[in-house]
Parts: structure tokens; C-alpha cells; sequence
């Protein structure tokens, strides 16, 4: 009789989550442009990105390919949120609950933060579930607001409806 193993199989590929490098500012960008749904920002935008908030934002690999991202920042004038900004994750990863893992290690991994927030477009039913698992995880609640309208935004945009989640009480932070 043999012990049960926990480890994956040697060809099953390894899902990391950490802190993005500058260049993995490439990355973000064509993740983000491959979700179809994600404003795309300038490659250089994304690398100032990586520099400049990689404190506040996660990046998932499957061995050394990036396959999703979260990038965030503390708000200015409430340094006790972390404002979730954009969430992608690549064809490759969709269905291992490789979001949820990164929004968990990103919260982890801010200290002092009480609030998530983050606005999501009222058609957007996976962004509206994951921040939702993401308030149950952590026994908390969602209050839903305006705060971006459709006529503010322009070019056919949809409303950005603004998701204040906490608080959230963590020991690590």
C-alpha cells in the first residue's frame, strides 16, 4: 500500500500567485486585451503598472506563462481600501478558481486595508460572482452604488457600478 500524495502530477502545470515584475507589463497588456470585455491600456501603461502598484496587485502563473492578474491600488483619500481596478484571467486558467486565489493572496497581501472596492458594468454576471464568493469567503457584505453613468463614460460604455466590499476583518493585514 502506498501513502496518498498531495503533489500534482509531474505534467500537471503549477498555478503561482505573486507580486508582478515591470516586465511583466506585456503580459497584463495582451491578458487584458484577450478578455474582450477589459478597457486596454497602453503596454506602457501596464509597465508603470507593475512598477509603480505591484505592492497592490498579483499576477497567476501555470508554470512560467502568466495567466490572469489583478491590479489595484490604495485609494488616496481612504488609504483603508484597496480598490480593484482590473481582474483577467486567460483561457488557459478559466475554471480553476484562479480569480478568486488572486483576489484572496491580493488581499493578503495589502495590510492595513478594511474595504475592497471595485466597479463592475451591470452585464458582467462573472465579475458580480466573484466579488460576491470573494464577501462570502470573508463573511462580509456588498453595497451596491453609482458611480460612473453611461453618459460619463461615452463611446457606448456601460454604467460602472461601484461594489464597496467590508469590512473585512484579516489577521494578516
Amino acid at each position: 500500500m502506498t501513502a496518498a500524495t498531495t503533489e500534482p502530477p509531474v505534467d500537471e502545470p503549477v498555478l503561482s500567485v505573486g507580486r508582478p515584475r515591470v516586465d511583466d507589463g506585456v503580459a497584463l497588456r495582451r491578458l487584458a486585451a484577450e478578455t474582450g470585455v477589459l478597457d486596454v491600456n497602453s503596454t506602457y501603461s501596464y509597465l508603470l503598472w507593475c512598477r509603480d502598484f505591484a505592492a497592490t496587485s498579483v499576477l497567476a502563473r501555470l508554470d512560467d506563462q502568466v495567466v490572469g492578474f489583478v491590479t489595484g491600488y490604495r485609494r488616496p483619500d481612504a488609504p483603508d481600501v484597496l480598490m480593484v481596478w482590473q481582474v483577467a484571467v486567460g483561457a488557459a486558467a478559466r475554471g480553476r478558481g484562479v480569480a478568486g486565489r488572486m483576489l484572496d493572496t491580493l488581499w493578503a497581501q495589502v495590510p492595513d486595508v478594511s474595504f475592497m472596492e471595485t466597479t463592475v458594468t451591470p452585464d458582467n454576471e462573472a465579475s458580480i460572482a466573484m466579488f460576491t464568493a470573494f464577501a462570502r469567503r470573508n463573511d462580509t457584505e456588498i453595497r451596491r452604488s453609482d458611480l460612473f453613468s453611461a453618459e460619463l463614460l461615452g463611446a457606448d460604455h456601460q454604467p460602472e457600478n461601484l461594489y464597496r466590499i467590508g469590512p473585512i476583518t484579516n489577521e494578516g493585514n
